[in-house]
């Protein structure tokens, strides 16, 4: 929660929304409820599954932030990312010390963005840049399918003269400069990835990599190693479950990259919310603090990825026994893993599903929404339309609505 000490005055009721959570004026918005005869909404990830865990720790995330405060567009003048404040910088180095899964030490630079798909496009400028200056053409942007859906969106929207879409990683042949998109895990599909347009001619210097790492977090998957890549990307709404604070950041060897990526975000928004950088540094505090105090009298529910992983399981294995008596649905099997994080095996519990329907049934978003139950079909990934991504980062009451939808379904045999 922060709380404001300005005079802000209350929101005009024609702008509220029915969604469950405060106003700005402290009135409390009610949820909706999903009911035989509407539409639930699992198209998007909307990480509303982690809200009841920050209601309990809702005074020990508060921010007080005064009217004279935070007014300036620059943070620490001294760093490559100008507007990023010094204590935002601090957490994330500390929270990825804590996890394990990224190298972010001193010799990185970090740049701080309105989430990651800002930090995306600030990728793609910085990296776009021909080493052959007589070349004017375009550099090809590519993923291995199915990848994630926006990837396409966000490449061609501004229809820039300095990249554009080239599909498929996997089928990529042209003797072109190109940057590789790697999704780890993947979104939809929950797998670790590896780069493949770049693995098939050892030594390629054609190829550039960017790795999104949003669901590299101990809820989803094993964290397995510490990764240590040129241009990783990390988005605090999948690590926290804070996306409307729409905060993320980019770990960065070069500092020539660091700049532009930089540069960009200063021309297309000249810095990032100071209030929401502050927010995420005291959220964070929070998060690694608990973990410096195992042993004591906290219980393993009382850390976040702890929580927030038992809550995905439960939710895998109850779809997992829905669709096992299901003839119309499957889902891919995950191994388990040993995880340097919690130190045990076990398993990936991804944000969101990646159905398949079966049969004759060739459109599984279609099907999905004759049950009134909105997803993403398996087309805007690259794949077959057989398949659809469905989020689990929903609240209780509509995912157990989804549960019941699709196991009263049934192919007519």
């Amino acid at each position: 929660m922060v709380v404001l000490k300005t005079s802000t005055p209350p929101v005009p009721s024609g702008n509220k929304v029915n969604n469950g959570f405060p106003y700005s004026n402290g009135a409390i918005k009610p949820h909706f409820t999903p009911s035989l005869n509407s539409f639930i909404n699992l198209d998007q990830g909307d990480p509303e599954v982690f809200a009841p865990y920050w209601r309990k720790k809702s005074e020990e995330c508060t921010v007080v932030i005064k009217g004279s405060d935070l007014m300036s567009y620059m943070s620490d003048m001294t760093n490559v990312c100008w507007f990023m404040l010094p204590e935002l910088r601090d957490a994330i180095r500390r929270l990825h010390h804590v996890v394990g899964n990224a190298s972010a030490g001193m010799d990185k630079h970090i740049v701080v963005g309105t989430g990651s798909t800002q930090l995306f496009q600030a990728a793609l400028f910085a990296l776009s840049r021909s080493s052959d200056p007589s070349n004017h053409n375009p550099i090809n942007v590519v993923a291995a399918a199915p990848y994630y859906s926006e990837y396409q969106d966000e490449v061609e929207v501004l229809r820039s003269g300095l990249y554009r879409w080239g599909g498929d990683a996997r089928v990529y042949d042209k003797n072109e400069e190109y940057i590789e998109v790697v999704t780890a895990p993947n979104n939809p599909c929950g797998s670790i990835r590896r780069a493949v347009a770049m693995a098939r001619s050892e030594g390629d210097e054609l190829g550039k990599l960017i790795h999104d790492f949003a669901y590299y977090w101990p809820q989803y998957t094993p964290i397995t190693e510490e990764y240590d890549h040129d241009v990783m990307l990390f988005t605090f709404s999948k690590c926290t479950g804070h996306a409307g604070s729409r905060i993320g950041w980019a770990i960065v060897k070069d500092i020539e990259v660091a700049r532009k990526m930089t540069r960009f975000i200063q021309m297309s928004s000249i810095g990032v919310s100071k209030e929401s950088q502050i927010r995420v540094a005291k959220i964070i505090g929070v998060i690694c603090d608990s973990y410096q105090k195992i042993g004591s009298s906290l219980q393993s529910d009382d850390l976040f990825f702890e929580h927030s992983k038992r809550m995905l399981r439960e939710r895998w294995d109850k779809l997992r026994a829905v669709v096992d008596k299901s003839n119309i649905f499957s889902l891919d099997k995950y191994p388990k893993n040993y995880c340097n994080f919690t130190r045990q095996n076990s398993e990936t519990y991804p944000a969101f599903a990646w159905i398949k329907c079966c049969g004759a049934i060739e459109d599984c978003e279609s099907y999905l929404r004759s049950l009134k139950v909105y997803s993403r079909g398996g087309k805007r990934f690259g794949v077959d339309g057989k398949y659809a991504r469905v989020s689990l980062l929903c609240r209780d009451e509509v995912f157990n609505e989804f549960l019941t939808r699709i196991s009263n379904a049934r192919l007519q045999v």
